[in-house]
């Protein structure tokens, strides 16, 4: 599935056929359970985000919240932008290494982890990172990586 123009996540879900409903509901439910206080779940960018709000962060380049993660059913995938391991490379080893340790390797880009079907994805292990991000961390993490001019 292509960029989605839902405007809400209820009505994101309601787009998608019912087995990719299941996953990606599965992976949401997940995230909002161990997500740490503070950041907000919207739709942006065609997928569901999670994000620090600009109430809390309005010092963004492009007048966008900061995002956290987010989530999105693609055309032949599904992908987890887990962009708060952005500026935590001890996290991205964290990942890989629990992957390794299952004997998988991760279909990770940049901040991107695709996977084709729920089992193939280490839910625990992706809860780790999100229960382990605090909204103050990843505005560090932000500022720590900012360019001034």
């Amino acid at each position: 599935m292509p960029r989605s123009d839902a405007a809400t996540v209820d009505a994101y879900l309601a787009g998608l056929p019912p087995e990719r409903r299941t996953v990606i509901a599965t992976v949401r439910d997940a995230i909002n359970a161990r997500l740490p206080p503070g950041y907000e779940e919207r739709m942006n960018w065609g997928m569901i985000s999670w994000e620090v709000p600009l109430s809390r962060y309005p010092d963004t380049y492009n007048g966008q919240p900061l995002s956290f993660m987010a989530l999105a059913a693609q055309k032949n995938h599904y992908a987890l932008y887990l962009t708060c391991m952005q500026g935590d490379p001890q996290a991205e080893a964290e990942l890989r290494r629990a992957y390794a340790e299952a004997g998988r390797t991760p279909d990770l880009g940049k901040s991107c982890l695709r996977f084709k079907r729920l089992e193939d994805l280490l839910l625990p292990a992706v809860l780790r990172i999100v229960a382990d991000t605090p909204l103050e961390t990843c505005i560090a993490r932000h500022e720590a990586g900012r360019v001034r001019h």
